[in-house]
């Protein structure tokens, strides 16, 4: 036997998997096998690529598009691996091949997207298009592939392109490391707690903080970086002391000093992103990034933002006020700061809601949100969910469904759920493999990770409803994924404009808040009672307090995104100081933080995915407001007729068609501005 075919053989990656859905066999991987495969998958994508692009017969849509399309399998499959587990089970081996292969892999990109002869071929397609004979969805490739290689800087000259590799090579290599600072920061921050300030703080959060000690080989009980914790910490711990410490070290997160600080990155991702934009005709990164998306300009994208910005500061005026009259009737005189905020507004929401945190997280059971979530995907589209035991998982924490619809298998989700340190901080959607039909009918593979406190052994996982509702979130763009229907890679899934991307998995969040859905799901972890009807009506009644905070956290970070990016220079630039003085000109109300401050906002400096489209969630938000209330207008928060055009235009099209066209082809009409204002409670803000 050669040494070739021994190392097929033992390497996953290099053979074929036999495993239920194709997936990977986790359980045989070993670190050895990344950078081999790497090297093979490379090699093979770089043949496939060559010979399309020097082959004699006269460019056609088969041999070019088709071909480019149908190039990269092996090295799609071990990416979708890699990255998936590089953030959400990653030890210092995988950061480390992450950091070698983040330039590589751009070079490889640069070498496919400069290639003039790939983009001739390309380019002599686009230009005779009309003439192709092509299907919507043949059209809609070809236009985008032609894109993405002007994008990319295919017309560029050859100083330009030497350049336009230099500048992405670069910002790959800035991303991952901006990405494995924080989550060192979150990693290895703890505050060890005395059992006295653990007072007045619910038994689930303590025993997650027991269990983060017993993972760290600590005794006693410790406070880490992970959301999960820090949010219910800040709003029910009484020690304003403590407060402030998590408070101060969550918001320093990427700013600490040292090799983990992200400040100098960030200076110079801004600066590269500029240079980018300039090769390509564009006067800011902002414009370069817009200019493909539903909003198109960064001016309408102003426009929204600011609009919601001023009914937020009136409408935070008002809870800073009711904030301070609760803390002086406790004693406390002092202004209102940062890591008062969600304490007091527990106490005002209990007072004015009889809303308690912790006496509602019982009915929030992890386990009974997941089949809440899934019943609502089967109500709406005829999906069903089965667990699957025998499927590999990457970690044991990991659960694997099938997913069915009329009995027949139409992809693999996987829920992983729970916080642990060598996962990224937040929650998201990912795919180990998208839908296709190009090679044959591709299942995917798609999973939700989460950072929810794992209770100790033998408990339930307790949710907040905050909690529930990203897990609704991010099942919503899970089904985005499962539900694809479309024919090209390229278009499937969540492939689409960054933000209509937020559509689907916003509209989602608003079945949760339902009492048909609430009334089954809801059901007390203790007791096994479901949740009373009149505390789901105080619950739904309560549903925009705060908002004027929630707000004003979330579109503070929008703005100063979009004012990094619509700088034409970066000379000179000091991030912390440019964050500072845009939210004293925004004018940012006292008391309050950007819900991610730069040194962490991971959305946009830890690849190009949010940059300069934090917005993105926003602009969904109009269509998610919009588009639910045409089943709540229909009097069926489960219309089968609505739920059909839903399924088809959206979950299913993937980017097979204009975003606004497939809105359109759902809702009957273009969405009305006006229900975002609606839904946050903030249309009577002056």
């Amino acid at each position: 036997m050669t040494q070739h075919s021994q190392t097929r053989q033992t390497n996953p990656f290099l053979r074929p998997w036999t495993t239920p859905f194709g997936i990977a066999p986790f359980g045989e991987i070993a670190i050895d096998h990344y950078r081999p495969a790497f090297e093979q998958a490379l090699a093979e994508h770089r043949a496939e690529i060559e010979a399309i692009a020097t082959q004699a017969a006269e460019p056609t849509f088969a041999n070019t598009i088709d071909a480019l399309e149908r190039a990269g399998h092996a090295l799609d499959r071990l990416c979708g691996v890699f990255f998936n587990l590089a953030s959400s089970d990653a030890d210092a081996d995988i950061q480390a091949i992450q950091r070698e292969m983040a330039p590589v892999l751009a070079q490889h990109g640069n070498a496919i997207s400069l290639d003039e002869r790939l983009f001739g071929r390309v380019k002599a397609l686009h230009a005779a298009r009309d003439g192709l004979g092509l299907s919507s969805e043949q059209a809609r490739v070809l236009d985008k592939t032609y894109k993405n290689f002007v994008r990319a800087g295919a017309e560029l000259d050859e100083a330009g392109k030497a350049r336009m590799r230099a500048v992405t090579e670069r910002l790959a290599s800035l991303g991952t490391a901006f990405t494995q600072n924080v989550l060192k920061d979150e990693a290895t921050w703890t505050l060890p707690l005395a059992e006295a300030d653990l007072d007045g703080l619910p038994d689930d959060l303590v025993s997650a903080m027991r269990q983060a000690a017993r993972d760290r080989g600590l005794d006693g009980a410790v406070m880490t970086l992970g959301r999960s914790m820090v949010e219910p910490f800040l709003s029910l711990s009484p020690r304003r002391d403590l407060r402030e410490k998590v408070f101060k070290a969550w918001v320093k997160r990427g700013e600490m000093g040292g090799e983990s600080d992200n400040t100098a990155i960030v200076a110079e991702t801004v600066a590269l992103r500029i240079e980018r934009a300039k090769l390509l005709g564009y006067p800011t990164f902002a414009a370069f990034k817009l200019d493909d998306t539903m909003a198109k300009t960064p001016e309408a994208v102003r426009a929204l933002l600011e609009r919601v910005w001023a009914r937020a500061k009136v409408r935070v005026g008002e809870e800073r006020a009711a904030l301070a009259d609760m803390a002086r009737a406790e004693g406390m005189n002092a202004p209102i700061e940062p890591w008062d905020w969600r304490f007091y507004a527990e106490k005002v929401r209990n007072a004015r809601h009889a809303l308690d945190e912790a006496a509602l997280k019982p009915y929030f059971q992890l386990d009974r949100m997941i089949e809440a979530a899934f019943d609502v995907a089967t109500r709406l589209f005829g999906v069903t969910f089965e667990r699957r035991l025998d499927v590999p998982v990457y970690h044991p924490d990991v659960r694997a469904y099938q997913v069915l619809r009329d009995g027949k298998p139409i992809g693999l989700f996987l829920g992983d759920y729970f916080a642990r340190t060598t996962k990224r901080s937040g929650a998201w959607m990912s795919a180990f493999r998208s839908q296709e039909k190009l090679s044959g009918e591709v299942l995917p593979i798609i999973v939700n990770v989460m950072n929810f406190a794992k209770p100790a052994a033998g408990r339930p996982a307790l949710l907040s409803f905050d909690d529930a509702r990203t897990l609704f979130h991010e099942f919503g763009h899970g089904l985005h994924g499962l539900l694809s229907d479309v024919t090209y890679p390229l278009l499937s899934g969540t492939s689409v404009a960054r933000d209509f991307v937020e559509f689907p998995s916003q509209l989602y969040e608003h079945w949760l808040a339902r009492p048909e859905v609430l009334a089954r799901f809801a059901v007390h972890a203790e007791t096994g009672e479901a949740m009373p009807q009149e505390l789901i009506d105080r619950l739904i009644a309560a549903r925009n307090f705060n908002q004027g905070f929630a707000t004003v956290e979330y579109t503070s970070s929008a703005l100063v995104d979009m004012a990094f990016h619509s700088l034409d220079s970066a000379e000179g630039l000091d991030p912390i100081a440019f964050e500072r003085d845009e939210l004293k000109r925004l004018g940012m109300p006292e008391g309050m933080v950007m819900r991610h401050r730069t040194p962490h906002f991971a959305h946009i400096f830890s690849g190009d995915g949010y940059s300069a489209g934090y917005y993105s969630y926003m602009w969904s938000e109009v269509l998610d407001a919009d588009g639910f209330a045409a089943f709540e207008e229909a009097g069926d928060v489960f219309d089968p007729a609505l739920a059909a055009r839903l399924g088809t235009f959206v979950y299913s099209a993937g980017n097979s068609r204009d975003p606004m066209e497939a809105y359109m082809a759902f809702r009957g009409r273009a969405p009305d501005p006006e229900a975002l204002l609606v839904k946050r409670g903030l249309a009577e803000a002056a």
